[in-house]
């Protein structure tokens, strides 16, 4: 008995420790520190959210630039008024498998007909693949600019407006080291509305 009293009060003790202490410490440290971040990253200009920069939208008109392929569900799951949901999911096709790649495939056909200017330019990888997460907020600095001859024409703007929005957008490497060089496309695709500056 004494040892079942001793391992509730630890039990409880360390509830209290990691589940409140060190949760609330994390978050108001994050809060201060980091309170865009910490918020979700929520782009937001004159009081309307237009989403989180660190979320992927999909955007298939030929004025706004694209993203990576998308996994998104919309039959699946409905709320409590009948509407559907929206999810997006991993890709956990293999690169061996017919399905993928019939799904680069259609994209790579989409990319030339949209593009007819690149058609003996490559397409950068990541404009026919899927992130791992599916929601891939960002693209290259090579997949942004193979779009900037269409998005100039279907916007009557010059090619070196929207190679000046991309570069505005353009993350370098993390500590200058780490990763690659990324473009946000929601960004991107807001600085061409007009909405950001």
């Amino acid at each position: 008995m004494k040892n079942l009293k001793i391992a509730a009060a630890f039990f409880l003790l360390f509830t209290v420790i990691t589940g409140v202490v060190y949760t609330g410490v994390v978050t108001g440290i994050a809060q201060v520190i980091f309170p865009n971040q910490a918020n979700g990253s929520i782009i937001e200009v004159d009081g309307k959210k237009y989403g989180s920069e660190l979320l992927g939208q999909q955007y298939t008109d030929d004025g706004h630039m694209w993203g990576r392929i998308m996994n998104i569900d919309t039959q699946t799951y409905t709320d409590k008024d009948g509407k559907a949901l929206m999810y997006a999911t991993p890709s956990n096709l293999s690169p061996a498998s017919d399905e993928y790649e019939a799904l680069v495939k259609e994209r790579v056909e989409k990319l030339r007909a949209a593009d007819p200017e690149m058609k003996d330019a490559a397409i950068p990888v990541d404009l026919v693949t899927c992130s791992g997460s599916g929601l891939d907020p960002d693209i290259s600095p090579a997949a942004a600019q193979y779009q900037v001859a269409r998005i100039a024409d279907a916007r009557g703007i010059s090619q070196d407006k929207v190679e000046d929005i991309i570069d505005k957008c353009t993350k370098g490497k993390f500590l200058g080291v780490l990763g690659e060089k990324t473009v946000n496309v929601l960004k991107v695709n807001l600085m061409l509305d007009g909405v950001l500056k």
